[in-house]
């Protein structure tokens, strides 16, 4: 590896168990993810919230919420939410919209909320980075943990079937003039994605690890979690879940 590789790089690099809070923390993420469909995201809310038919003001937790974006359009629904995240720097941007009815916090996902939600939204593949698979577990069983007795739990994960069916083993992406030098593969069990660019003659690479869990996995883990699977969509106007062509797995569960 180059000795001009920052040191966010040679932390990543280091401890392999904690890559996800080194580039999660990245200016270059957000850059990098800036084009995702937000409009999309919101009808999904809006599907999700509708379905679940959620009282007026429920508390509403959004677990891995980056900076913020959708915590900001729940709130702006009606709720009562906190955004959460271990990005420290995310959060810092996100407090910026804080009112008394929408709070951000850094949180370990693993860790169980002292407070009680109506639900809990953990959106866009935001789960399984995870080096050690016991603590996938964990976070289930918190999630749990940390709902009202009649509360509800959402994952939106990608549907692990669909993505190696459909992967694109290598691309160029330029964004604000970086040019992001992309690899994707399936290596133990896991979703790879190797970043790597330059920007202001600086040297950057990063790796995404997703472990590749599929509904058969989840399910497992629910049951070992004393979890019940209520209901599971293919996609973001809540149709039926397909093995092999649903581009989502969309569980709803308490």
């Amino acid at each position: 590896m180059s000795d001009s590789v920052n040191n966010k790089t040679q932390i990543n690099s280091a401890n392999p168990e904690n890559w996800f809070a080194s580039w999660f923390d990245s200016p270059y993420y957000h850059i990098l993810y800036k084009e995702r469909n937000y409009r999309e995201a919101q009808l999904f809310m809006d599907n999700l919230t509708h379905y679940l038919n959620l009282p007026e003001k429920a508390k509403v937790l959004d677990l891995a919420c980056g900076k913020g974006r959708h915590s900001i359009y729940l709130n702006q629904l009606g709720f009562d939410v906190i955004g959460a995240d271990l990005s420290e720097n995310s959060i810092k941007e996100a407090q910026r919209n804080s009112n008394k009815t929408l709070h951000f916090q850094v949180h370990d996902m693993r860790e169980v909320f002292e407070d009680k939600f109506d639900a809990i939204f953990n959106l866009f593949t935001s789960f399984g980075y995870f080096e050690n698979d016991e603590d996938n577990l964990t976070t289930l069983k918190a999630i749990k943990a940390s709902l009202t007795e009649y509360g509800f739990a959402v994952i939106d994960f990608m549907n692990v079937t669909n993505v190696l069916n459909t992967l694109v083993p290598e691309e160029i992406k330029t964004v604000d003039a970086i040019d992001f030098h992309i690899k994707r593969y399936l290596k133990d069990g896991h979703i790879c994605k190797e970043i790597d660019f330059e920007d202001q003659g600086q040297k950057y690479h990063f790796t995404e690890k997703v472990k590749a869990l599929t509904l058969k996995d989840f399910e497992q883990m629910m049951e070992e979690s004393g979890i019940f699977l209520l209901d599971i969509f293919g996609d973001y106007k809540l149709k039926k879940f397909h093995k092999t062509e649903s581009e989502r797995l969309i569980m709803i569960f308490k």
